[in-house]
């Protein structure tokens, strides 16, 4: 049994009766969306955010059918962000499946999000579930406002620690925070409670984030590579900005001017990781990444503790520990 297998037990009946609600949530009229969320589900990751909505609301009470719609409404919106994202990034993969782009092109895949973003708003309206929807949207105001942050200063190449933090809380940490506050909100009314699990959500996703960067420093399995995408991509991650801003200036032109003019070139990458290693930069967004996780794990403290609880725990371990 895997990790996630194992944290699932508290919530493995719903996490089953989740896949035809949620499909029955995208159903459509037209053929040729039918055909896409069809595709859409079958290509479905680890299920973290399901996991996250059922694994609050059970530490708090019992789920019911609002912590289903909230669960599916965050899939919904999250669904439609990421097909919305390979139209902007232009990529053709994505988890190893081809993206709708790539299948269906731009225009397909833009309607297709919007439609997505329409159920989200319809079942929320219907159902008379705003609080839902208000976390739900303040998710997709802060990723959008991330996004576009990110673009501004990418440009620039100028990000402080402040700026990719404020950064990685929009665009990361907002999402698994109203996974936490949408299973808060389906069992409880209590504001103070919701706005905790938020908090508690957003410090996970700061974690998780943080592991993501790291795993950009580490060596390829197969080739005995590094892999520094995000150097090639220029995203100015964690243990790189520590890197700038403890090296002399001689080195700090160096790696800047590899980050913009040869980012394609492997071997001054791999020059520019191997400093960033040098200089501490791993060790540091390491620091980060467990006082990140430590805060979101003491919040725990003051909730019921039951076996959903233990899940949470276990899970949020998991996503530093985690090797993809």
């Amino acid at each position: 049994m895997s990790d996630l297998d194992q944290i699932k037990i508290p919530i493995k009946e719903e996490m089953l009766a989740f896949e035809p609600k949620f499909k029955s949530y995208m159903a459509s009229d037209v053929a040729l969306l039918d055909r896409i969320t069809y595709y859409i589900i079958k290509r479905k990751g680890k299920q973290l955010r399901p996991m996250l909505v059922f694994l609050t609301a059970k530490m708090l009470g019992e789920t019911n059918e609002s912590t289903y719609r909230g669960a599916a409404l965050i899939e919904l919106m999250h669904t439609a962000t990421l097909v919305h994202d390979d139209v902007v990034d232009d990529a053709d993969k994505r988890r190893g499946f081809f993206s709708l782009n790539a299948l269906w092109k731009n225009k397909v895949a833009v309607l297709v999000g919007d439609y997505l973003l329409s159920r989200v708003l319809l079942l929320s309206v219907e159902q008379k579930e705003y609080k839902l929807l208000e976390i739900v949207s303040t998710a997709v105001r802060e990723m959008s406002e991330g996004e576009l942050l990110q673009i501004e200063k990418a440009r620039k190449l100028d990000i402080t620690e402040e700026v990719y933090f404020d950064i990685i809380k929009k665009k990361t940490a907002s999402l698994i925070a109203s996974c936490c506050g949408v299973g808060a909100a389906s069992v409880t009314k209590d504001e103070e409670v919701i706005a905790q699990m938020r908090i508690f959500g957003e410090h996970l996703g700061i974690a998780f984030q943080i592991k993501d960067d790291l795993f950009d420093f580490q060596l390829e399995t197969k080739a005995g590579k590094p892999t520094g995408i995000d150097i090639k991509e220029q995203k100015m991650t964690l243990p790189l900005i520590y890197a700038l801003q403890n090296c002399d200036k001689k080195d700090k032109r160096f790696m800047i001017n590899v980050v913009k003019r040869h980012n394609r070139n492997r071997k001054k990458v791999e020059q520019v990781m191997a400093m960033v290693t040098k200089s501490g930069g791993i060790e540091y967004a390491q620091s980060k990444m467990n006082e990140a996780l430590d805060t979101a794990l003491a919040i725990l403290n003051d909730f019921p503790q039951n076996e959903a609880t233990k899940s949470l725990r276990e899970l949020a371990d998991y996503a530093i520990s985690r090797n993809k």
